[in-house]
């Protein structure tokens, strides 16, 4: 059960006695109560239909905005719609021509999309406190899990990735002389076949795939050596938070309700995708609760137990930073990150900071 079906009546009630109170104490001010009851209205003014640009397909990935749907937040949050339109896609074209309000990416194509185009954009929130990337390899065959491992091996490396890729040799020192890059799709196939020792992959995808056919793994987390950078974040234009800033807001409080579910049952977030929201991808409902627990442990984090869901403590903005120039992508944390909306949003609602079930 939705942690916040059981709290909408109480959250209901005191939002009646606050408006009650902000009444009265209007009408002793010798305000009319029309201006309190236009205030009022104000404050739940509908914010209309939006569209949410998704990274990839209609997987578990979104386990939490299927919640924000299906449950009702967004609709409480004063949205007719939110319409999750289904990637691939990094997210930058569909919000600067306008198809979409918000976009979900990551940092590096963020970032690379300001750096390189001047693209006025922020990151608003992040659900992914360290991202998922990872070089995987068979347990009884390349088994890489430190950065000596990478030396001499072959590692299938797709092109999207080469950069990435790049900056994890630079971070360890690794010239690329010392080991060989084979161009690959996102099938695991040459890794299990013997083509390649290693292969870049998703914590949260190919590395599940690969273990439940039966395949002893290891994973070398990007995250963990020398990569730390934040993923499956918002990005939005400038021009959207100077002009919709409150609608931004509501949004960050209804996907972190949203979010606040799928932390708490994997399981359900897992069954949204494959019975609802991605019922005509025949996924698999055993992988697909594998991904959830697995993309859980990137997004329920000391300093999101602390500080709310989304937050990017300044410590990993600025490591996302130091990553980037290893990718050879030049910005400033304060023309990549823009947090002012959801500390906003927490300041507001600080109930939603305790997320935890």
């Amino acid at each position: 059960m939705s942690r916040f079906s059981t709290r909408r009546a109480r959250v209901a009630t005191s939002l009646a006695a606050l408006t009650l109170s902000a009444l009265a104490l209007s009408a002793c001010a010798g305000g009319s109560a029309d201006e309190a009851t236009a205030a009022a209205d104000d404050e739940s003014a509908s914010h209309g239909d939006i569209t949410l640009q998704l990274s990839w397909i209609k997987n578990e990935e979104f386990a939490g905005e299927y919640f924000a749907d299906s449950e009702g937040y967004y609709t409480e949050a004063g949205f007719d719609s939110v319409t999750l339109v289904p990637g691939p896609s990094g997210g930058i074209p569909e919000i600067m021509s306008g198809t979409a309000d918000i976009s979900i990416s990551d940092a590096v194509q963020a970032g690379a999309a300001i750096a390189n185009e001047g693209a006025p954009i922020k990151i608003i929130g992040a659900t992914f406190q360290a991202n998922p990337f990872t070089v995987l390899s068979l347990a009884d065959g390349g088994d890489i899990a430190t950065p000596e491992d990478l030396k001499g091996k072959k590692i299938g490396v797709q092109d999207s990735n080469m950069t990435l890729f790049n900056a994890l040799l630079d971070a360890n020192d690794i010239d690329p002389s010392e080991l060989t890059i084979v161009p690959v799709q996102y099938d695991p196939a040459p890794l299990l076949n013997g083509e390649v020792d290693g292969f870049m992959a998703y914590l949260t995808n190919e590395a599940i795939s690969v273990e439940m056919e039966g395949f002893a793994t290891t994973n070398f987390p990007l995250a963990e050596n020398g990569m730390p950078f934040v993923a499956e974040v918002f990005i939005v234009t400038d021009e959207k938070i100077a002009s919709d800033r409150e609608m931004l807001k509501a949004f960050l409080a209804a996907e972190i309700k949203g979010w606040t579910d799928a932390v708490n049952d994997a399981e359900a977030g897992a069954a949204l995708a494959v019975d609802v929201y991605g019922k005509d991808l025949g996924l698999d409902l055993e992988k697909a609760v594998a991904g959830s627990v697995a993309q859980n442990l990137l997004i329920d984090t000391e300093e999101t137990r602390e500080n709310g869901l989304f937050t990017v403590s300044e410590k990993l903005q600025k490591e996302t930073i130091t990553t980037l120039e290893r990718a050879g992508i030049t910005v400033t944390a304060d023309v990549l990150f823009d947090m002012s909306l959801l500390a906003e949003v927490y300041e507001q609602y600080p109930e939603l900071i305790a997320y935890a079930g």
